[in-house]
């Protein structure tokens, strides 16, 4: 997947129906299933609580599935130790070289 293809899934997430949004916090869980993965976000304000979005999306690869989320922090000038990540793995010894 090339960078702008994953930028154009990353818009597709959510919808924040024309209004300017500052998120402040993003939520990020990565599920392997059925060999994709499921990438549900949340991102927040946490001083303006009514602003927020949720969005979930499927991506064919583990790599596709965390640039997404390293685009939508970008996108969002969300610093990284303000995002919160939960990877779940069917078996996470499969993708592992020695």
């Amino acid at each position: 997947m090339t960078e702008s293809a994953a930028k154009r899934t990353a818009a597709k997430f959510f919808s924040n129906k024309g209004k300017a949004c500052n998120f402040t916090r993003l939520h990020a869980q990565i599920v392997e299933e059925d060999g994709a993965f499921t990438v549900h976000i949340r991102m927040l304000n946490h001083l303006k609580t009514e602003e927020k979005a949720f969005g979930e999306e499927i991506a064919a690869t583990f790599e596709m599935a965390s640039t997404m989320v390293t685009l939508l922090a970008a996108e969002f000038s969300i610093p990284q130790d303000c995002i919160s990540m939960k990877i779940v793995m069917r078996n996470y010894k499969e993708g592992v070289f020695h």
